[in-house]
């Protein structure tokens, strides 16, 4: 099979699982209005999800480590297919929130062994933009997933924006089976390298960076259609616009990142990035109930989105080349546990009638984070040290 038939099989795949992991995040209106559960409750699709989801990344990765990649990476999609389909005919909210955390237990595994199955398919030289290729998925995710699910549950309800992720989970289960080359195989994760990767500083800082910035973006991110309705009164098609149009430009800023990191070097693109969005959150912030401003804010901020997780990637990477599958795997459970944390405090401020505060929450948190990647540079700057 060929290698560009292979790299757009994991796109998609990962596609999938990002819309699969976000999807609630686009219709909590209508899933706390049709189930008769608070909005809170409905942002616990994501909260729990994200706890499954950084748990069994890392579990997963080490229980699978054995598996040739192409039959793992198919049946992963499999299941995220039959689990989106009970959930499009869940008659409650405690049969959807078993269904998604059963489905989530095994789509941990899809994004960290996607970028493994590249690593092996492509070339020496080639690899880094491979891998760069596989996560656009994810940006493509947030511009096109997420929107179609806002648009299919406004319009046709949340049972049909899970019948339309079924759809497009059997797409890529076929072509992951068909695009993908028999035989993938790659080290296996011994429980000693889960232990350089914590005794690794460097390491352990870059995680946090994930976390920080993670978890200040998804306080907006996750209750964006709530808080746009509660604070500035827009309906469910602007709230799908502006999806649409933040994922088309964190896409845009995460193909610009991969094209000009190599002159400007990973250290200062991920404080260009963050601070990005740590401007992005602050107009927000300031600007909270008044519509344009919220959506200059969330624009500026879906600069640096997607493209932040690539530089950490590569930057995880460069800090310690042979532990990079342990390495990116946990820093998958980063992203997830910035999930759970940014999801869970917006949730517990919109419950208590204080959404205005949540932009100057997730300010503190983004901002924290350039902090952090200074330390990341004075490490770097130690290591190499005679």
């Amino acid at each position: 099979m060929t290698a560009p038939l292979a790299r757009n099989a994991l796109l998609l795949g990962n596609f999938v699982t990002g819309t699969a992991v976000l999807a609630p995040a686009g219709m909590l209106n209508e899933l706390a209005a049709d189930l008769d559960v608070s909005l809170q409750a409905a942002g616990w699709l994501v909260t729990f999800g994200a706890v499954i989801l950084c748990i069994g990344s890392p579990l997963m990765a080490w229980a699978t480590t054995h598996m040739e990649r192409r039959t793992l990476l198919t049946a992963t999609l499999a299941v995220i297919a039959l689990g989106h389909l009970v959930s499009a005919f869940a008659p409650d909210y405690a049969v959807l929130l078993a269904a998604r955390l059963a489905l989530l237990v095994v789509a941990a595994l899809y994004t960290p062994q996607a970028a493994s199955a590249i690593a092996l398919i492509a070339s020496e030289k080639d690899r880094p933009g491979a891998i760069a290729y596989v996560f656009i998925g994810w940006s493509l995710a947030v511009a096109v997933g997420l929107p179609m699910v806002t648009f299919l549950a406004s319009q046709y309800g949340w049972r049909a924006a899970y019948g339309g992720i079924v759809v497009a989970s059997v797409a890529a289960t076929v072509l992951n089976a068909v695009g993908l080359p028999r035989g993938l195989r790659g080290v296996p994760l011994s429980a000693a390298s889960w232990v350089e990767v914590v005794r690794n500083r460097q390491i352990v800082l870059l995680l946090l960076i994930t976390v920080l910035v993670i978890g200040g973006t998804f306080q907006v991110f996750v209750f964006l259609g709530p808080l746009l309705a509660i604070l500035a009164d827009a309906g469910p098609r602007v709230v799908g616009l502006t999806f649409a149009v933040s994922g088309v430009i964190g896409l845009v800023g995460n193909v610009v990142t991969t094209q000009v990191v190599g002159s400007v070097g990973a250290f200062r693109m991920s404080v260009i990035l963050i601070v990005t969005m740590v401007a992005g959150l602050i107009v927000w912030s300031i600007g909270t109930g008044i519509l344009a401003m919220m959506l200059v804010g969330t624009f500026l901020s879906s600069v640096g989105f997607a493209a932040s997780n690539s530089i950490q990637q590569a930057r995880l990477s460069m800090a310690a080349p042979a532990l990079s599958s342990a390495s990116i795997a946990l820093n998958t459970s980063a992203i997830y546990v910035g999930q759970a944390i940014g999801s869970g405090v917006a949730g517990f401020l919109i419950a208590n009638n204080a959404a205005v505060a949540v932009g100057f929450v997730a300010v503190t948190f983004t901002a924290a984070a350039i902090g952090v990647v200074f330390f990341t540079e004075n490490e770097s700057a130690r290591l190499k040290a005679p």
